[in-house]
């Protein structure tokens, strides 16, 4: 198994616990009497930032700094690598549709057609334009087509080679900023969004790059980085608009999350093991499940408890969800996603003897 690097699952953890703090304060402002204080929930999670975005793209950075490097020295490393990744995010990720399934008809009075629920469990309901059956499931499809994007590379010989990646982040950077001004298409929009949340993957391989191994140096990085950064405002208020409308999402809040998760992963990146932290590290280990279940947590203790009257008790109500979410999270965690994990290395082992790659092809990085 690959070293486990701290800081990399310090992010996660700083990822995961964004988005529940995200969801959670949606659940208050959408849902709860919050009188003179409406505005300045709303703001603060709306029109100024979305904690949300934030953590979504950082987990984003973070796939790019760890996926490509996660195809094994073996003689069949796309084959293996397809194992691992399955065994990886599908138990986990059934069992979140099974509580939908319980959750759903008792807590919101919803239920899903039996085509949905198949589509669902195959993780490609996004490709087949079938709605997910939780919201937090569109990240999965990203993840799914850099994925692929990656195997394709590798099988081809580009993935390792030294400035695929930074190719790749200028190429779409710059197609992508020159774009919006001319094509003014919502689908066109939405796709460019799909290529800004891959494009922050391969800023994550280019920073690997500099920072492990010294294959690159830091104006590739610099480059990257501020492409990036202009790609995401750009799309961002060509997307969202700069008009509020309520709904948590809006140009300025959703830009400023793109380029706070970018100086943070670079920051982060910077200094490594020095800006670990161990609690927040156990829960970038457990972050998948905290992810798939804190949604239910945040409903269940909605339904049950409410969500209180006063800023202390809504305070409280986060608290409760994120603790709740770590403990619920940290059992999935044990009981399904480690099972099945090792399971996944167990097939991968039955493959053919292992052959000599180039170190660089050689995963190093956290699973």
């Amino acid at each position: 198994m690959n070293k486990r690097l701290a800081f990399i699952d310090t992010l996660r953890g700083v990822a995961v616990l964004s988005v529940v703090l995200q969801h959670s304060l949606e659940e208050i402002v959408s849902n709860q009497a919050t009188g003179e204080y409406y505005w300045i929930f709303h703001n603060a999670i709306g029109y100024y930032f979305n904690f949300g975005r934030f953590g979504v793209v950082l987990f984003f950075f973070v796939s790019g700094f760890v996926i490509p490097y996660s195809f094994p020295s073996t003689a069949t490393p796309v084959r293996d690598f397809t194992i691992s990744r399955f065994f990886r995010l599908y138990p986990a990720y059934w069992l979140s549709i099974v509580v939908v399934l319980i959750t759903a008809p008792i807590v919101e009075g919803k239920t899903f057609p039996l085509s949905q629920v198949i589509v669902n469990l195959s993780m490609f309901q996004t490709f087949v334009n079938v709605p997910n059956m939780r919201v937090v499931y569109w990240t999965l499809a990203i993840e799914l087509v850099f994925y692929i994007g990656c195997i394709a590379l590798f099988a081809a010989g580009l993935l390792n080679r030294r400035l695929t990646a930074f190719y790749i982040v200028v190429a779409a950077s710059l197609i992508c900023i020159v774009g919006p001004l001319f094509i003014h298409n919502r689908i066109v929009w939405a796709l460019m969004e799909v290529a800004l949340n891959l494009t922050a993957m391969f800023v994550g391989k280019v920073t690997r790059d500099t920072v492990i191994g010294g294959r690159l140096r830091w104006w590739h990085v610099a480059i990257c980085a501020t492409l990036y950064c202009v790609f995401a405002v750009t799309l961002s208020f060509k997307r969202f608009g700069g008009e509020y409308h309520e709904n948590f999402f809006f140009g300025y809040s959703i830009a400023a999350a793109y380029v706070s998760a970018a100086a943070v992963f670079i920051v982060f990146a910077s200094f490594g093991e020095r800006l670990s932290w161990r609690f927040m590290a156990f829960v970038g280990v457990i972050s998948y499940s905290v992810y798939l279940m804190a949604p239910f947590v945040i409903v269940w203790i909605y339904y049950f408890c409410g969500a209180g009257r006063n800023p202390a008790e809504w305070l409280l109500f986060v608290a409760g969800v994120i603790a709740i979410s770590i403990l619920v999270s940290w059992l999935t965690h044990v009981a399904v996603e480690k099972p099945f994990i090792s399971l996944g290395h167990r097939v991968r082992s039955r493959s053919r003897r292992a052959v000599a790659l180039e170190p660089t092809l050689r995963g190093q990085g956290a699973e």
